[in-house]
């Protein structure tokens, strides 16, 4: 990416998620972090809770991954969200994340 046109990036994004202040867009993209690294904290006592451990098949830990640890980085996003005045932004992304799959749903159902 060249970093001179990396200013029109955060422009568009700031546009797309309708975000005035550039202190919001950075404070969305912390909770951002916050929440990744807190899933993985969650994962390694899920997957023990589960059974699944290093000499699981690959499958199997995809499947929980997507599963159980997709959902619960969603929950951690509203949670920070919340803590951090974002909520309403959060709800928005996992609304229009989760509304993907619905569509998508529907598309392979008119087939």
């Amino acid at each position: 990416m060249n970093l001179v046109n990396s200013g029109d990036m955060f422009k568009r994004l700031k546009k797309k998620w309708g975000i005035e202040s550039n202190f919001q867009f950075w404070l969305i993209f912390g909770i951002f972090a916050i929440a990744g690294t807190s899933s993985t904290f969650v994962k390694i006592p899920l997957f023990a809770l589960l059974g699944v451990t290093e000499t699981s098949e690959t499958w199997v830990m995809v499947l929980v991954y997507l599963l159980a640890i997709t959902p619960a980085y969603f929950t951690l996003l509203l949670f920070y969200g919340f803590i951090f005045g974002q909520f309403r932004f959060f709800w928005n992304f996992t609304k229009n994340f989760f509304g993907r799959f619905a569509r998508l749903k529907k598309s392979f159902q008119h087939k």
